[in-house]
């Protein structure tokens, strides 16, 4: 295999010129043919033992360049890549200009790299005061979270439906006098007050009474997630079957030894406390972090290239494609309740993707600046932390695997490019 580089007109962009030898490309040929002469029906041979000769003789000798050129291109473009040390941040825009059997396979590969970063005021960079203090109202919020979770239900006979009661209903949704799909349910609990239904729905089943029905008209929001509903006017029928309220325990030392391994309540307070400093320490320290590198970003220089975008879009495409599975959600039945295309919702992350680049870009620029290194001990001690994390401390194979490594040191670095923009950050007076 042997190739050329040469720069393009446009910023960040190369092109390579591969050449792959003619008998590994004939090589490739003899391979696809193996793997597909099953599906050759030739008349006077049975089917799958015409000889490759006959099957380019009676489709064309060009029958299997496609997939022949698949073989080999892939391979070849990496090793281009390697060889010659680009740094690659978007799909390959391919031309051939050669291929024919008995010939070298000629192709071009026309591609864009990372920019080239140009620091701007990194060390001493200002940032606002951030402090985050535990208040009395903290302690007190945190205490009500765990009375709720730790109530009891309780069910009511004797009274309509007050705010914060559970009511057990039936519903049925109607719009210009038709049921719409998704607006029907039996049995269903909602708290009062909650703001989980449609705006003005959960008020107006207030004052209903058990196995009372009603009416409820409401207007759906403009921004609702399903288009056909959005902004529109519908009709529930709903109907009560249960009221129930909740019963909070007393906030005492008896229910501090109930949900907690403390005797009183002033031990469970100062528990929360501590808990939430710490808490808060982490928030601070993150939004330290963010500011500084925002500020580094907001002062470099850089012309992200537009395939890197493209690449990063996909990637967070990718990722919200594989949360919505844990919820049982395919992306295509995720983008028709949106009423949106791909595209549409991949545009939408491109400012996200612009700065999560922009972020990564600012590191490696700070981490070549600063020279800052990692050692194989240090390497070690987290490849070690991950192998417990993940059951694979006897794994020789995830131990010894250098893309593992890579990242590992990858994130090391990054981290402590971190620490170090905000060690060297000063606070605005």
């Amino acid at each position: 295999m042997n190739c050329k580089v040469e720069k393009t007109k446009n910023a960040n962009e190369v092109k390579v010129e591969i050449t792959v030898e003619a008998q590994k490309f004939e090589d490739a040929i003899k391979k696809v043919y193996f793997k597909s002469a099953k599906y050759f029906n030739i008349p006077g041979f049975r089917k799958g033992k015409a000889p490759m000769q006959i099957v380019e003789k009676y489709y064309g000798k060009e029958i299997f360049y496609e997939d022949a050129f698949n073989e080999v291109a892939g391979d070849a473009l990496e090793e281009a890549v390697q060889q010659e040390k680009i740094e690659v941040v978007s799909h390959p825009n391919i031309e051939v200009t050669q291929i024919e059997k008995g010939k070298d396979l000629i192709f071009n590969a026309t591609m864009q790299t990372k920019p080239e970063v140009k620091l701007g005021k990194y060390k001493g960079i200002e940032i606002e005061k951030i402090e985050y203090n535990v208040t009395d109202h903290d302690i007190e919020h945190e205490l009500e979270h765990m009375q709720e979770h730790n109530s009891r239900l309780i069910s009511v006979e004797d009274r309509p439906v007050e705010a914060k009661d559970i009511a057990t209903i039936d519903f049925e949704g109607f719009m210009d006098g038709k049921a719409f799909e998704g607006g029907k349910a039996e049995g269903h609990e909602l708290e009062i007050g909650s703001n989980t239904f449609i705006p003005g729905f959960e008020d107006q089943i207030i004052g209903m009474k058990i196995d009372e029905e009603r009416d409820i008209k409401v207007k759906f929001p403009d921004e609702y997630f399903s288009k056909k509903l959005a902004g529109k006017d519908a009709t529930f029928k709903v109907k009560l079957h249960e009221i129930k309220k909740k019963e909070l325990p007393e906030l005492d030392d008896e229910f501090a030894k109930d949900v907690s391994e403390f005797d009183t309540l002033k031990e469970l307070k100062e528990d929360i406390k501590i808990k939430q400093q710490k808490q808060n320490e982490e928030r601070e320290k993150y939004e330290k972090q963010e500011a500084v590198i925002k500020a580094v970003c907001e002062n470099m220089k850089v012309e992200i290239p537009s395939g890197m975008i493209e690449i990063e879009t996909e990637n967070m495409l990718k990722d919200m494609e594989q949360r919505l599975s844990y919820q049982g959600i395919k992306l295509d039945q995720y983008l028709q309740m949106m009423g949106k295309k791909k595209e549409e919702l991949q545009k939408e992350y491109e400012p996200q993707a612009i700065e999560g680049i922009k972020s990564r870009l600012a590191l490696e620029a700070v981490i070549k600046a600063e020279k800052i290194e990692v050692e194989d001990k240090e390497i070690n001690e987290k490849l070690k932390e991950m192998a417990k994390n993940y059951g694979k401390e006897n794994d020789e194979g995830f131990l010894k695997n250098e893309n593992v490594r890579k990242y590992i040191k990858d994130g090391l670095q990054s981290e402590k490019a971190i620490n170090f923009l905000v060690e060297n950050s000063k606070i605005k007076k």
